[in-house]
């Protein structure tokens, strides 16, 4: 697990336009479950497949945050990405529906896909251009 650090967290960099989306969702609030949840987002323990599945429909990065019991997810990918069938196909790539299954157990919501479970959120605010 990463620790806080008031410098932010290092970004990669991309050589081509990007898209950003982003979500949250709740977990059930109960220090053990959230525990077990972000050991099971540990480079050591999160499966190999979902991170596979994930890249392989143009996601090129995707990072979860946490805040007590509230998880903020922003997922970046090329211009072209198409929400609603990339999560399609991701539903259907080895061990999704395993993954989600079990990551379900420790969410405030039901079973279902990712793309049913986390609340895309709108962006309300960019840093607007500077007017002279």
């Amino acid at each position: 697990m990463e620790i806080k650090d008031k410098y932010g967290a290092v970004q990669k960099n991309y050589a081509q336009p990007i898209k950003r989306y982003c979500q949250t969702l709740d977990l059930i609030d109960d220090a053990e479950l959230i525990a077990k949840y972000l050991a099971a987002h540990s480079e050591e323990v999160h499966w190999q497949e979902i991170r596979e599945g994930i890249k392989q429909v143009g996601i090129l990065e995707m990072e979860i945050y946490l805040l007590e019991n509230k998880l903020f997810m922003i997922v970046e990918t090329g211009v072209d990405f198409q929400w609603e069938d990339a999560f399609e196909i991701l539903a259907t790539l080895p061990r999704q529906q395993e993954w989600e299954c079990w990551m379900s157990s420790f969410q405030q919501t039901e079973n279902g896909t990712t793309d049913k479970k986390w609340r895309l959120m709108d962006r309300i605010f960019h840093l607007y251009p500077l007017t002279s």
